[in-house]
């Protein structure tokens, strides 16, 4: 897959292909994902073209670079930033975390399956933690039925300033949604500037900055 440059600045090189998982350039994962089935090359890449998927369906942009928010993994100049997930061991799962119900007689009575993503941004003081995360957590849990997971569990890593706060408002959403079904309306948005000139709404057009969905 041909590499196109950023309207931001940067070469041909800048972006790793979105079918080419390269370990160096993914944030490691953190304390969220630890004891977890943690996902990487073919695995990862699947559930990372469906979270592009789901970003751009829901408008979660990182307005800073001006592009979806998943591209951010394949950004060459923020090697330790994005994106890593892990599926759920019900065993390591802390007793404060509401656990959705299986699918009951559809799956055999077996439990729900859970994805945890866990966002690492690209500094501690990132201002847009917050509303990223939220966008998130919106966009997997909100277009549940284009994916097999029962809850995705959204968190930002703990080198953020604000991760405690951001991260306690995540839980309180979570367990809202597992209790009525429902995530809580968002007060001023939880997204990124929809669309924002870039990676146009048409299905498999190419986006202002040249990239093209694989999908």
């Amino acid at each position: 897959m041909v590499n196109v440059p950023s309207p931001f600045g940067g070469s041909d090189d800048t972006f790793d292909a979105y079918d080419e998982f390269v370990p160096e350039h993914a944030p490691a994962p953190g304390d969220f994902l630890e004891g977890h089935d943690v996902l990487d090359g073919r695995e990862h890449l699947a559930v990372h073209r469906l979270a592009r998927e789901l970003f751009e369906e829901r408008g979660v942009y990182d307005v800073t670079f001006g592009y979806n928010l998943a591209r951010l993994n394949n950004d060459r100049r923020h090697t330790d930033a994005g994106y890593r997930y892990a599926v759920e061991r019900s065993a390591a799962v802390a007793d404060d975390l509401s656990i959705p119900d299986g699918d009951g007689e559809s799956a055999g009575h077996e439990p729900a399956r859970v994805l945890r993503a866990e966002f690492t941004p690209t500094t501690a003081f990132c201002p847009q933690s917050d509303t990223l995360s939220r966008g998130s957590l919106r966009a997997w849990n909100g277009l549940a039925g284009c994916h097999e997971f029962d809850l995705v569990r959204v968190r930002v890593a703990p080198t953020h300033q604000r991760a405690g706060q951001i991260n306690a408002a995540l839980r309180e959403a979570e367990a809202a949604l597992v209790e009525t079904g429902s995530l809580p309306e968002p007060e001023n948005g939880d997204a990124g500037t929809p669309g924002n000139g870039f990676d146009d709404d048409v299905a498999g057009a190419p986006g202002r900055d040249g990239s093209r969905s694989p999908f």
